[in-house]
């Protein structure tokens, strides 16, 4: 049957995501919060650390090695962990900026590393928030069919490199079945992060734009000031 223009690929038995690229994402998170300086953490320093971890244990034993189950409970803890991540992180972030503005001189260089920590650890966050909204999750981008898979919350360059030259076009999501991963949303994450706008993939809905705002000004507020306090201490 010919393929309908305009409509991706067809992907019958698609295996699902791998989980390891997000896993990996998260451990990195959960390791970069424990490891701040105290009087940037909330509370005891492992108990924030231990609650992620409560909420990402059930998600990998459900899904250890492909995104391919899910419900609503599991929705649910997804999102509940990014948001656990991301509070956490602009709590640190904050603080982080008040010592950046008022910290000794002596504190510099553990502060500067701090702020490399949060600067990373918002990456991912973003990264992870792209991943779980876009087209309704990583489940649903692989196993749904037809008008079961919702709107776009970006464009990105294979959804329309179907008519390029044959060795670009047969990786475009019409002539391969190709969906985003994680891998390309931390791209975008750290691109947006990294320029304070979009580079080669574009936000469609009004919740994709609010959240690549936010993340540009946060990186770009946090590279102020570190680069200022970077000059401060060399004086």
């Amino acid at each position: 049957m010919a393929q309908r223009a305009g409509r991706r690929a067809e992907r019958p038995g698609h295996p699902g995501e791998p989980r390891l690229p997000a896993a990996c994402a998260v451990v990195v998170a959960i390791a970069l919060y424990a490891a701040l300086p105290g009087h940037l953490i909330l509370g005891p320093r492992f108990v924030v650390p231990a609650l992620e971890a409560l909420l990402f244990v059930p998600l990998v034993a459900v899904n250890p090695w492909r995104m391919r189950r899910e419900n609503t409970l599991l929705r649910r803890l997804s999102i509940a962990l990014v948001l656990l991540i991301a509070v956490t992180n602009a709590v640190a972030l904050v603080l982080l900026v008040q010592k950046l503005v008022a910290g000794r001189t002596e504190d510099g260089s553990q502060l500067l590393l701090a702020a490399g920590q949060v600067w990373l650890t918002n990456i991912i966050i973003f990264a992870m928030a792209y991943w779980e909204l876009d087209r309704g999750g990583p489940v649903r981008r692989t196993q749904a069919r037809g008008q079961d898979l919702p709107a776009a919350d970006f464009r990105f360059p294979q959804d329309e490199d179907h008519d390029a030259v044959d060795e670009v076009a047969t990786r475009s999501s019409m002539k391969s079945g190709w969906t985003p991963g994680f891998v390309d949303y931390f791209y975008v994450s750290v691109t947006n992060s990294s320029a304070f706008s979009p580079t080669d993939t574009m936000p469609l809905s009004a919740r994709a734009k609010l959240l690549m705002a936010t993340e540009s000004v946060s990186a770009l507020m946090l590279s102020i000031l570190v680069i200022a306090r970077g000059v401060g201490l060399l004086r």
